[in-house]
């Protein structure tokens, strides 16, 4: 069997797009069958401007080739978005060229990824299995200028109508997007396979609930260390939320933001017209250094901005914070809030851009760590990742 793996985002890029993929290609290695081959395209490193890795354009091996296209330089806006995908489109076609699969999988957190998919499965006759991370539609009326919005969404509604029906099976993230694929799309064939806790965090989690653990359930006395570490982009919100609140909790605690994104200088300027002294930003940093830093958090922090269609995603970044045992502090709605409050314990949650309620939350979290057992054996990302692979391969053997 061949399989294309279509994909932005591929190690050693830091994103939820990289550690998925990653961890899928490792379970489709093995689980194909004998003499299968993978063709992965991705990109260079390129989810911050401010992080780069080393890591070769091509690594070629009996069973696995990857390919990472360079990118211009870009600073995230839908301009720079456009020409760096443009770009990526160009050389995964050149590199299909002459080449046939049995199945295309195309890893999407942005539509067009899934529409190059599709493409190519069109003409190489191959199946489609679409991961979609995202819903682009039902994003752009919360993120681009109303006016804006109101122009391009009947065309890229038409544009996903055409891809996802081509699909041959349609896996989704997180549940809470079922219903819109099920309204608009019931005769293709879903699945739901979430992202996962990795290998990284599953060596770190706390391992057994002690008496002390148990019996701790009043707040620390010293100054707590609230960590965030991810994008900074107007999906987080993080501009509208941390100012305000690092200013109510001066003297009670410090707020440590690792990352950058499209929203980071507007971030530097409500931290500074709110004085806020008790606020510090750092660049992205590699993985194994970012699980330290979340190992000397007292509390790990979460946002999402308050738009309708955010109260249907499930954040990748929960499944990291739960395996590490640390209290959650969660500005989230909707699937994202009720996973949450079903699933982690010692978490709370609080209304997205909620000022008044986040500080509520905050006051009911017990700061002590302690093991979220069943949590970390019901996600497992390499057994979800497995269990994909296998759902792919049964998909391409369907088409011989």
């Amino acid at each position: 069997m061949k399989v294309l793996l279509l994909t932005f985002y591929f190690k050693p890029d830091l994103s939820a797009g990289s550690f998925r993929n990653t961890a899928f290609v490792e379970s489709l290695l093995k689980n194909l069958p004998e003499k299968s081959e993978i063709h992965v395209v991705t990109t260079l490193p390129n989810r911050y401007s401010g992080f780069s890795a080393e890591a070769r354009e091509e690594e070629i091996t009996p069973e696995l080739t990857i390919k990472r296209v360079p990118l211009p330089a870009h600073e995230g806006g839908m301009v720079d978005q456009s020409r760096a995908f443009l770009t990526y489109a160009k050389a995964v076609r050149a590199f299909v060229k002459g080449q046939e699969y049995d199945v295309v999988f195309a890893s999407s957190s942005r539509l067009m990824t899934a529409v190059l998919g599709a493409l190519v499965a069109q003409k190489k006759d191959a199946r489609l299995y679409l991961d979609i991370r995202d819903i682009f539609v039902d994003t752009i009326k919360d993120v681009l200028p109303r006016k804006l919005s109101w122009l391009i969404k009947p065309f890229f509604c038409a544009v996903e109508r055409w891809t996802v029906l081509r699909s041959d099976r349609l896996n989704v993230v997180s549940a809470g997007f079922l219903p819109y694929f099920e309204t608009r799309y019931p005769q293709i064939p879903k699945v739901v396979f979430t992202n996962g806790v990795d290998e990284e965090f599953l060596r770190l989690a706390p391992e057994a609930k002690t008496a002390e653990s148990v019996t701790a359930k009043t707040p620390r006395k010293k100054l707590v260390e609230v960590v965030y570490a991810g994008n900074m982009g107007e999906g987080q919100g993080l501009h509208n939320i941390v100012p305000a609140l690092a200013k109510r909790l001066e003297g009670r605690a410090v707020f440590r933001l690792i990352g950058g994104g499209g929203r980071l200088r507007q971030l530097q300027d409500a931290i500074v017209q709110a004085g806020c002294v008790n606020v510090t930003i750092e660049p992205p940093v590699a993985r194994a250094e970012l699980i330290q830093l979340y190992r000397q958090a007292d509390v790990l922090f979460l946002h999402l901005n308050d738009y309708d269609a955010f109260r249907k995603v499930l954040p990748s970044k929960l499944f990291e914070y739960g395996a590490l045992g640390k209290p959650i502090w969660a500005g989230v709605a909707g699937y994202a809030a009720t996973f949450v409050r079903e699933n982690l314990d010692n978490a709370e949650v609080f209304s997205p851009c909620d000022v008044a309620e986040a500080l509520k939350a905050f006051e009911k979290l017990y700061m002590h760590d302690e093991p979220r057992e069943s949590f970390v054996a019901r996600f497992r990302r390499q057994a979800i990742m497995d269990e994909m692979a296998r759902d792919l391969v049964a998909v391409g053997e369907r088409r011989s």
